[in-house]
């Protein structure tokens, strides 16, 4: 009897839950970009179990996956229908990476921004009504790392990232925080919400979180909700590029 050859092997299998994976992303995003449509019937197990490449099993545990996170409707009788926009999990990490690697006009960042900004300025405004001196001082640290930082843009960089999740923290609102933090985290993956380089930027930026510690520090509630909300969509505003035009170079 011959022994087995050495030569060839036999590739290992890859597990259905990274094929499930796999599945999934690429589903969501065929639905994130409108190529399945809100309303429309997803294709029958068959025909998607060929198109990927996947037993059935893998293309009906995918269809779960995306039913959890909103973006599918399973109904008896009527099959499995893409679910309106509005029922869609977007904070859940495939569906917000989807929506944010396909937002040629941007929208997508400008509600983030709209979302961000409302959200931070009332965990801004906690945290002016409710901060002890040592709190005072976090934030106030905070901001004189960032003074320190400002010729070298990539420590610049993490020292806003660190001031905003400072305050984030400071405020209490673990909700919020929560919201916010995969939202930001997310956006600041992306070179779009990057946008463009505007002259004065460090001693802008500087300026309008200045801003927000002075009014934390007065303890003055409405200003620093104010103050952070300016920050937030006035620099998106002001680094925001014309997606007609292309995307800012690198």
């Amino acid at each position: 009897m011959t022994a087995p050859s050495d030569a060839f092997k036999l590739p290992p299998r890859r597990r259905a839950e990274r094929l499930s994976v796999a599945v999934v992303a690429e589903l969501v995003e065929l639905i994130v970009t409108g190529q399945l449509a809100e309303g429309e019937l997803l294709p029958p197990e068959g025909p998607l179990s060929e198109h990927f490449g996947v037993s059935r099993t893998v293309i009906r545990e995918s269809a779960k996956r995306l039913e959890e996170k909103g973006l599918l409707i399973v109904s008896q009788g009527r099959g499995t229908q893409v679910a309106r926009s509005g029922s869609w999990n977007m904070l859940d990490p495939t569906v917000l990476s989807a929506l944010i690697d396909n937002d040629e006009s941007l929208g997508v960042l400008d509600e983030l921004t709209i979302v961000r900004g409302n959200l931070e300025a009332a965990m801004a405004a906690a945290v002016a009504a409710n901060r002890t001196p040592e709190e005072l001082t976090r934030v106030e640290n905070a901001l004189q790392v960032m003074r320190q930082m400002q010729h070298e843009s990539d420590s610049f960089n993490e020292a806003d990232v660190v001031f905003h999740l400072t305050v984030m923290e400071l405020s209490r609102n673990r909700l919020a925080e929560n919201i916010t933090k995969r939202l930001y985290r997310r956006a600041l993956e992306s070179t779009r919400y990057h946008g463009m380089q505007y002259e004065g930027a460090f001693s802008s930026t500087l300026d309008q979180h200045a801003m927000v510690v002075d009014a934390i520090a007065r303890q003055d509630v409405a200003a620093a909700e104010q103050a952070m909300r300016d920050h937030i969509i006035g620099s998106w505003q002001r680094r925001r590029f014309d997606p007609a035009r292309g995307e800012p170079e690198a």
